[in-house]
């Protein structure tokens, strides 16, 4: 008896976790939807898949809460990553569309996706409680082996397919076919010379500017900033740092004090007297 009101019962602290880690993946789910720069949808997909992650270690399923943590957050989202990185997603992307009538197809496939949810939640027995026990009899690895293999397994083969058919698709975007014959060094430098601008290699970060660093644009001999010395990058991010006033300071104190030197080497000293004996 005191078993099965176990089973029925929460604890305290089952109860503090739910609901901390349940707002927290929530969140991170919303997040991941409405989130402008991919980058930033993919980092809260991750946190909300460690979230659940957590869930299946605290209710027993040990397998799932490892390959949770494993497959889907360590490869599944590195590769969303790195697929983001080759792609070039930024925020400066145009958002229009490309194939007509997208949105209403996403929609269509979000309410019945919707549909399937609500008469699974439906068809589900809240009844009795049998907890995992029954489940994992065999031990948690077999257990889930046979519901995939078995119950479950046309799921599982359209999960992987969903899967390969996501890598190739990164694969395809990622490539450049390339229809013409790469230009060597020589040939892009006589391309400058006809041209006639940038002949000389382009300036370093932080030229003249009393810094080394990359976002700190070069000063040209007037002491203005010079855009070609950083990054088109960090020029459209609009992460550069403007050091030209400081720079300019520090020339003037320079020049200030090279004058004062200068002066004190400048003024003439008092005539030597040699005395008679040494001149004698």
């Amino acid at each position: 008896m005191t078993a099965q009101l176990a089973a029925y019962s929460t604890s305290t602290g089952e109860a503090v976790q739910f609901w901390v880690l349940g707002t927290v993946a929530v969140i991170g789910a919303l997040c991941t939807v409405f989130m402008k720069r991919a980058v930033h949808s993919a980092l809260c997909l991750a946190g909300t898949m460690i979230v659940l992650a957590v869930f299946y270690l605290a209710n027993g399923a040990y397998f799932l809460g490892v390959v949770q943590i494993v497959v889907y957050t360590g490869a599944i989202m590195m590769l969303f990553l790195f697929v983001v990185m080759l792609v070039g997603v930024t925020a400066a992307d145009s958002l229009k569309e490309t194939i007509r009538g997208q949105r209403w197809l996403a929609l269509l496939c979000g309410l019945g996706f919707g549909v399937l949810l609500i008469a699974g939640i439906g068809n589900a027995s809240l009844k009795e409680f049998s907890g995992i026990g029954q489940a994992n009899a065999g031990g948690n690895v077999e257990g889930i082996a046979s519901l995939l293999f078995t119950k479950y397994v046309f799921a599982f083969e359209i999960t992987g397919a969903l899967l390969i058919s996501a890598a190739v698709g990164a694969m395809v975007l990622t490539h450049r076919e390339r229809t013409e014959r790469a230009k060597t060094q020589r040939e892009l430098a006589e391309q400058r010379v006809r041209e006639g601008k940038y002949l000389p290699p382009l300036p370093a970060p932080g030229v003249y500017a009393r810094h080394n660093a990359v976002d700190i644009a070069g000063l040209l001999p007037d002491g203005t900033p010079s855009e070609l010395t950083v990054s088109r990058t960090l020029r459209e991010r609009g992460q550069i740092r403007d050091v030209s006033q400081e720079a300019l300071g520090d020339l003037r104190a320079l020049e200030q004090r090279a004058e004062e030197r200068l002066e004190r080497k400048g003024t003439v000293p008092p005539p030597f007297k040699r005395s008679e004996e040494a001149s004698k």
